[in-house]
């Protein structure tokens, strides 16, 4: 008798996501596109700072980038929901290309001003809010029901070897050509990553067009992906609300690893980019076990998010008695390995859950919150480190983790009772056919 989950059947599993064309065509281009980003995003913030010598209107350039998908994610979705996605994606890779080269462009022709500046960044991070829904829409379309957590993981292995590779690329860019000449690089990364999707065959799963007013339908688009997230699927809804509770401690957690750096462990530069550098690893450690392990149930992935929740909810307070730098990098490791979990076993459900044409309108709304929630915990917990210290904060952050492993699982006996009542539900339909 073989047994379930055999290391062949792993084998086989992880070689066919990429046997898939489509697949690697698009794994490809993300990972041009994230090293490209990576690239974009140290050399924006280096080249205003550059030319204003001022911290606070460098900081607009965050401020800038994080509005739109507060306040258009939702809207997205239903545009997004209702043309094809291959050629969504593609057109929005074309216009950053366009847009980011015209940044050293301008500025080559003594026509770049700050207002310009922020207004390019502003349209770019339009389209970029954008990409991500579109992106999670479309995988689904690629793989069957039981590779979605394999292809969500891919898809994160790509953005954390941008996160890796595309800083360090970035300084050396910098100093060689200058940081708005190094914007030319994520441009090309965008071209190339547009190119990288013209192979990608896709069904198209576009709802029909009727006659109604363009605006009302868009309204009642909204409508529906909103009813079906807070009204139809609870149990989604309750999901999000964990992804949400646990970035508002990750990506706080991320943004104070400088202060955590120089006031706890008391190291420099090269130590916390040491540092840094494990929480990627950690990422790309359980990245590469979710590639490799076969999809779990439903019910499971929740119980894996409530453990990882756990886990980091020990793993961060356990900095403040870490005796040294490499015990340190340990947690930091675990506690990158617990976020590189929970997001893939989120998009995985949500995806597994959700009618094809309604997922752009899903992930648009997941989307929106869980910006509202980063932005929340980027400023609350600063102010705490500012005002009580960062043990105060870390601390707090490790209680926020451990609120959303109780959440998960609270929500364990409901999924539980919802897959036991679906299953009696699949039997008795096989009976009466029979």
């Amino acid at each position: 008798m073989s047994r379930p989950a055999s290391k062949e059947a792993k084998s086989v599993g992880w070689r066919q996501l990429l046997h898939d064309r489509s697949v690697r065509w698009l794994y490809a281009g993300q990972i041009i596109s994230q090293i490209g980003d990576g690239v974009s995003k140290v050399a924006l913030l280096w080249f205003v700072y550059a030319m204003t010598d001022s911290a606070l209107k460098m900081s607009l350039i965050g401020v800038l980038q994080t509005i739109p998908p507060l306040l258009f994610g939702p809207f997205a979705g239903v545009l997004l929901d209702r043309i094809d996605k291959r050629r969504a994606m593609i057109v929005i890779d074309v216009v950053r290309t366009g847009l980011l080269s015209s940044i050293p462009i301008l500025y080559a022709m003594g026509l770049l001003s700050l207002p310009v500046l922020y207004v390019l960044v502003f349209v770019i991070a339009m389209f970029s809010m954008a990409f991500g829904p579109a992106l999670n829409a479309t995988l689904p379309l690629m793989v069957k029901k039981d590779q979605l957590t394999r292809i969500n993981a891919l898809m994160q292995s790509a953005m954390t070897i941008g996160q890796l590779l595309g800083p360090a690329l970035s300084g050396i860019l910098i100093a060689a050509i200058g940081a708005q000449n190094a914007l030319y690089v994520n441009a090309g990364a965008f071209l190339i990553s547009a190119l990288c999707k013209l192979p990608l065959r896709l069904p198209d799963i576009r709802p029909q067009r009727n006659s109604q007013n363009v605006w009302r339908q868009a309204v009642k688009d909204l409508q529906d992906g909103i009813r079906f997230v807070f009204v139809k699927q609870r149990l989604l809804f309750l999901l999000m609300i964990v992804a949400s509770i646990f970035t508002l401690g990750s990506t706080a957690f991320v943004y104070l690893l400088p202060v955590i750096g120089d006031r706890l462990l008391h190291v420099g530069a090269v130590a916390l980019g040491w540092l840094w550098s494990s929480l990627s690893v950690g990422i790309l450690m359980t990245t590469a076990w979710l590639l490799w392990r076969p999809q779990q149930s439903f019910c499971a992935r929740i119980w894996m998010i409530a453990v990882a929740a756990g886990v980091a909810a020990f793993a961060v307070p356990a900095l403040l008695i870490s005796e040294s730098v490499l015990i340190a990098a340990g947690l930091i490791a675990g506690i990158g390995a617990t976020a590189g979990l929970i997001t893939p076993l989120v998009s995985a459900s949500l995806q597994e859950r959700t009618p094809k044409d309604l997922m752009a309108r899903v992930f648009g709304l997941f989307n929106t919150g869980t910006m509202v929630f980063s932005m929340i915990g980027m400023t609350l917990f600063g102010w705490i480190a500012d005002s009580f210290g960062p043990g105060v904060s870390l601390t707090t952050i490790g209680v926020v983790n451990g609120a959303a492993a109780v959440v998960s699982f609270v929500l364990l006996p409901w999924c539980y009772r919802l897959a036991k009542e679906t299953s009696a539900g699949s039997a008795q339909t096989l009976r009466r056919v029979s």
